[in-house]
């Protein structure tokens, strides 16, 4: 879950806040830090979240893509049998990632 500090740093990146357990009624500003609505903090919140939850497959495919020195190997074994198209080893690997975490 995204948290009000999130928000709050999302919507002013200097602000300087005080709060405990991540409670939206116990903030103290600091420092001249001027105070953000509750409201918008919360919107900023929930839209933070959801652009988190939306990109779930990008965090699944970057965990599964094989490592970069795996997919170069391929690259070069796919160029070196005329395969740097759709039929390659390289391809097929991208392929059934992205097929698995399909883009929302």
């Amino acid at each position: 879950m995204t948290t009000i500090v999130k928000a709050i740093l999302a919507i002013n990146p200097v602000a300087q806040i005080s709060m405990q357990d991540d409670d939206i009624d116990n903030i103290t500003w600091l420092n001249g830090t001027t105070p953000i609505a509750k409201a918008d903090i919360l919107t900023k919140q929930n839209e933070l979240q959801a652009t988190h939850t939306n990109n779930a497959y990008q965090r699944n495919r970057d965990k599964e893509y094989p490592k970069l020195k795996e997919q170069l190997d391929l690259l070069y074994h796919d160029m070196n049998s005329d395969k740097g198209d759709k039929t390659g080893e390289w391809f097929k690997a991208i392929k059934a990632v992205k097929d698995k975490y399909a883009k929302g």
